[in-house]
C-alpha cells in the first residue's frame, strides 16, 4: 500500500474500533502524539491507549477534506466527529503520519482541545 492508502485505511477503521487492530498499523517504536498531550510511545502503550479512548469516546468518522503526500509523509485535514453522552462534537484537526516500511512510526494530530473542555 501506499502511504496515503495506510493513512486512509487507518483514519476509517476508527469507525469500528478494534484496538488491537489500530494499534498494529504502528510500528514497534512508534510515536503517536495529540498535540499538545504527551506523546505515546511503543505500540502496545499506543494500544492501551486506543483501548481507553474507545472505551470513553467510541468510535470516530474520520471525515477526510484533503490529504497531501510528499514521499513517505502524509498530511491530512479532517473533522473527527465524536458522539458522547447523545452530543456530537465535530473537531478539526490536522494529522501529520510518518511511514515506514508500511507501518505508522509517527503520528501528530493538530486540534484544540476546547472543543471537549468547552472553555
Amino acid at each position: 500500500m501506499r502511504p496515503d492508502e495506510i493513512v486512509t485505511d487507518f483514519c476509517r477503521r476508527w469507525a469500528d474500533p478494534d484496538p488491537a487492530e489500530l494499534a498494529a498499523f504502528f510500528t514497534d517504536d512508534a510515536v503517536f502524539h495529540n498535540i499538545p498531550m504527551e506523546p505515546i510511545r511503543g505500540r502496545a502503550a499506543i494500544e492501551e491507549y486506543i483501548a481507553g479512548f474507545v472505551t470513553s469516546f467510541g468510535a470516530i468518522d474520520y471525515r477526510i477534506h484533503h490529504q497531501a503526500v510528499s514521499g513517505t509523509v502524509v498530511l491530512n485535514e479532517r473533522t473527527d466527529v465524536f458522539t458522547m453522552n447523545g452530543r456530537t462534537i465535530e473537531l478539526p484537526v490536522t494529522g501529520v503520519f510518518e511511514i515506514v516500511d508500511g507501518k505508522i512510526a509517527a503520528c501528530r494530530d493538530y486540534f484544540d482541545p476546547t472543543s471537549f473542555t468547552g472553555t
